[in-house]
């Protein structure tokens, strides 16, 4: 079992990472699978972070987004690329931020409450392992302090994983 020692809120957001990056990594120490290291991270970050309502992954299934662990109400379980916020992360391959999802062409919705949303896609080798989707109920949440420590959840997260955990890096598996 791994207490969470929850973030001090009067602190930095930097700060706050510090601290989650700290115990994700000993969360994570000595697993190396996927699904359970996933679940983990996002638990971990819905435990974690302030005023996020939903916290989850989508990974990389049969030239798909197909929902893997999550914490949050139920979301819709297939996105294709360049659809959503998480599909669009994926065509563009790198972070999405969105201040307001009601302005978003094309948002997925999945709980009304969601007003703002982060998406960091997962690569290994440049290819993709699936997304990290960050949702909160208020407007313009996240910031350039939430692109790098969640960028940096993630890269702890796909270090901690088993090579046979991870896509094939073929040429032909690459997208």
């Amino acid at each position: 079992m791994h207490p969470v020692t929850h973030t001090d809120s009067s602190s930095t957001k930097a700060r706050q990472y510090e601290l989650i990056h700290r115990q994700l990594i000993d969360l994570l120490g000595g697993e190396t699978d996927l699904i359970a290291n996933a679940a983990n991270t996002a638990a971990l970050l819905n435990s974690l972070l302030p005023d996020v309502n939903w916290v989850g992954f989508y990974l990389w299934q049969d030239e798909q987004l197909v929902l893997g662990p999550f914490q949050g109400k139920p979301a819709c379980t297939r996105i294709a690329v360049g659809q959503g916020v998480c599909g669009t992360a994926v065509k563009r391959r790198e972070t999405v931020v969105v201040p307001n999802v009601n302005e978003f062409p094309g948002h997925i919705v999945c709980d009304p409450a969601s007003q703002s949303e982060i998406v960091v896609p997962l690569f290994n080798w440049g290819k993709l392992v699936g997304v990290l989707d960050v949702d909160s109920a208020s407007l313009e949440r996240f910031d350039d302090d939430d692109i790098d420590g969640l960028e940096t959840a993630a890269s702890i997260l796909l270090n901690s994983l088993d090579s046979d955990q991870m896509p094939d890096l073929s040429d032909a598996a690459a997208i």
